[in-house]
């Protein structure tokens, strides 16, 4: 399933050469072509970034829960074996 940021992240080059090269068709010179292609693609990640940003509550657990066990909850546990 496709959303929003996946469009964006195929965008940005789209819109960084599609551009520089639409330009540079139309005449203008590839040093002046390049710096307005990324300016379109440098707006379509502010956009992304601060205009439709993601949601706050919406994260990712960064790992998976600790087992439970004993010593996962920080109480003494049996102790390791370092043979």
């Amino acid at each position: 399933m496709t959303g929003y940021y996946d469009y964006v992240l195929g965008l940005i080059p789209a819109a960084l050469l599609g551009t520089t090269f639409a330009l540079e068709g139309l005449g203008w010179s590839m040093q002046v072509a390049v710096p307005v292609g990324g300016a379109v693609a440098a707006g379509l990640v502010a956009h992304a970034m601060f205009v439709r940003g993601p949601a706050p509550g919406t994260t990712v657990p960064d790992a998976p829960a600790r087992p439970a066990g004993p010593g996962a909850d920080g109480s003494p546990g049996s102790p390791q074996n370092a043979d």
